[in-house]
C-alpha cells in the first residue's frame, strides 16, 4: 500500500488542457486505509476530501470546495496512482461533480517534493 501520509499535490495539464489548478496543492493525510486531505489554490478557496485508501493505492473519495466565486462544489473522485521515474507519485482522477455545477472530468496529480 502506498502510504499518503504528509505528501503534497499538484495539478498538472492533461493532453494540453489546463484545469484551472494553477498554483493549488493539496496535502494529503493517511490513518490506515482512512484517507483525508485539505486544498487551496486556483480557483479554490478551500477545499477537503475524505476517503478510503485500497491495497493498491487507489483512493476513493468525496470532496467539498469553496471557489473564489463563492460557489460551493461537492463530488466524487477516484484516482490511481502510478509512480513516475524519479520516484514521485502520478495520481490519474475521475471525478464527478453534483447538484448544481454537475460535471464529470480527469485530472492529473504530481507529487511536490
Amino acid at each position: 500500500m502506498i502510504n499518503y501520509e504528509g505528501r503534497r499535490f499538484r495539478p498538472v495539464a492533461v493532453d494540453g488542457t489546463d484545469d484551472g489548478g494553477g498554483d493549488r496543492v493539496a496535502v494529503y493525510r493517511q490513518n490506515g486505509d482512512l484517507i483525508w486531505g485539505e486544498f487551496a489554490g486556483g480557483r479554490a478557496r478551500r477545499g477537503s476530501l475524505t476517503g478510503t485508501c485500497g491495497p493498491d493505492g487507489q483512493l476513493d473519495f468525496a470532496y467539498c470546495m469553496v471557489l473564489e466565486s463563492g460557489e460551493v462544489i461537492s463530488g466524487h473522485c477516484t484516482s490511481v496512482p502510478r509512480i513516475l521515474d524519479d520516484g514521485r507519485i502520478q495520481l490519474d482522477e475521475v471525478w464527478q461533480r453534483y447538484g448544481p455545477h454537475q460535471s464529470v472530468g480527469v485530472s492529473r496529480l504530481h507529487e511536490i517534493r
